[in-house]
């Protein structure tokens, strides 16, 4: 399977030489960091009443004392429509002084 040559693809191409199998619903999780508490919380809020994103999660990171809001979308991990969700959940974001800081899936091997 080939993918673009930009972070997303690249993350892809790891992903998929893991085993996973890319063409069934996953799992991604979109970081998004803050700064200040309120605003993830606030964030979060938001992002879980839109029809995208299912859940979020708001933690603090133990290493930089960011913030971040781990909001959890089920979705088919394909490129464009990765990279169209991550701007959508940046957009949002912006406006509560958020982040983004990219994604990941954890899933079973195919």
């Amino acid at each position: 399977m080939q993918f673009p040559d930009d972070d997303n693809g690249q993350l892809l191409a790891e992903i998929s030489a893991a085993g996973v199998d890319l063409s069934k619903m996953q799992q991604i999780d979109f970081y998004i960091l803050f700064e200040q508490q309120v605003d993830a919380k606030k964030f979060a809020t938001e992002i879980v009443n839109d029809a995208l994103v299912q859940t979020a999660d708001v933690e603090k990171c133990k290493d930089t004392g960011v913030w971040e809001v781990i909001a959890h979308v089920q979705m088919v991990p394909e490129h464009a429509l990765l990279g169209q969700a991550e701007q959508y959940i940046e957009s949002i974001a912006n406006s509560f002084n958020g982040y983004g800081d990219g994604w990941g899936l954890d899933a079973e091997e195919a």
